[in-house]
């Protein structure tokens, strides 16, 4: 599903590049997409995107459904409903993003409209600069809180933005501690960011890591991370608390205690912050790398050589140097 949508989208703009969204292609269908709806990742409809009116130079929702309908109505599979409009970082731009859904799952993709109205630009929108990094880099080092593995002042620090029901992020961790162990001065932390519309356990599962992390130790949450990765299959929405109740003892902890700890109220501003952090970094899916403020969509579909020289490269890139 995630590459018939690629296609279409490509299709959409002969000459952009397709963002790379990562999601799960057995999503039921109106689940969460690249992020939790109560901690706020993939944005809920904004009143932005409901207003039939706009701020000057962006676009309504209604004119963004009309060019969907023209661009994709010929496919009665593909149904989108607009999640949200805003200002983008860059000048000029509005940043659209739109659910897709198919009968095999949804996905969410993002598109960029000019101010005048009259084009459309598929895409990301890099950093520029001698340093181009350097405000994602800093985010993260202040913001980031999650498990972490290797020594606090590694050179090259590697935040993963990841959901524990997600496929995708399932099958890049051994990708991620194949670079942890060849890259041997480097840090991981692990920002959980829980996509609730498409896995509807990934919330819960990301609030007991969290728990695990604050009560216990961090060793605990990077037990549970991983019973829960190695298990992911098979846990179904009727086993859901009793899998995730055996990982939690089998982390050390109690589960009654732990699921109290899930559902207070600190708990929850700490989701909220790890949401809004995947936020302002422009995270649109899950996994999602930041090595050293440098972001990385595709692991999955990225060679492994490519992955280690980038890692390697950051580990010992001067950054912050100016140009001529």
């Amino acid at each position: 599903m995630k590459a018939a949508i690629r296609v279409l989208l490509c299709a959409f703009l002969a000459t952009g590049l397709c963002a790379a969204q990562q999601g799960s292609s057995t999503a039921k269908p109106r689940q969460r997409t690249t992020a939790t709806k109560k901690a706020q990742p993939a944005p809920a409809v904004t009143e932005n995107a409901k207003s039939a009116e706009a701020p000057a130079g962006m676009p309504t929702e209604q004119t963004v459904n009309a060019f969907l309908k023209t661009m994709f109505g010929y496919d009665p599979n593909l149904v989108f409903k607009v999640a949200e409009i805003k200002p983008a970082k860059a000048a000029g731009l509005s940043e659209v993003a739109v659910v897709v859904s198919t009968p095999q799952g949804q996905q969410l993709t993002r598109f960029f409209v000019s101010s005048d109205g009259h084009h459309a630009i598929m895409g990301d929108i890099m950093p520029f600069g001698p340093d181009p990094f350097a405000e994602a880099r800093t985010q993260l080092q202040k913001h980031a809180f999650g498990p972490s593995k290797g020594p606090e002042d590694a050179a090259v620090t590697i935040v993963e933005f990841g959901d524990l029901q997600c496929p995708a992020c399932k099958q890049a961790q051994p990708t991620i501690e194949k670079l942890l162990t060849e890259v041997p001065n480097s840090r991981l932390i692990f920002q959980s960011f829980p996509l609730e519309e498409l896995h509807p356990w990934a919330g819960r599962a990301s609030r007991y890591s969290d728990c695990l992390l604050r009560t216990k130790s961090n060793d605990a949450a990077w037990t549970f991370i991983g019973a829960v990765y190695a298990h992911q299959g098979e846990i179904t929405e009727s086993n859901v608390d009793e899998k995730l109740n055996r990982y939690i003892t089998m982390s050390g902890g109690e589960p009654a205690a732990i699921a109290a700890c899930a559902k207070a109220p600190e708990t929850e501003e700490r989701m909220k912050r790890g949401a809004e952090l995947a936020q302002e970094l422009g995270v649109t899916g899950t996994p999602t790398l930041f090595v050293n403020g440098r972001s990385i969509s595709s692991i999955n579909n990225a060679s492994y050589d490519m992955l280690k020289a980038v890692v390697e490269f950051m580990a010992t890139h001067q950054t912050g140097a100016t140009t001529k």
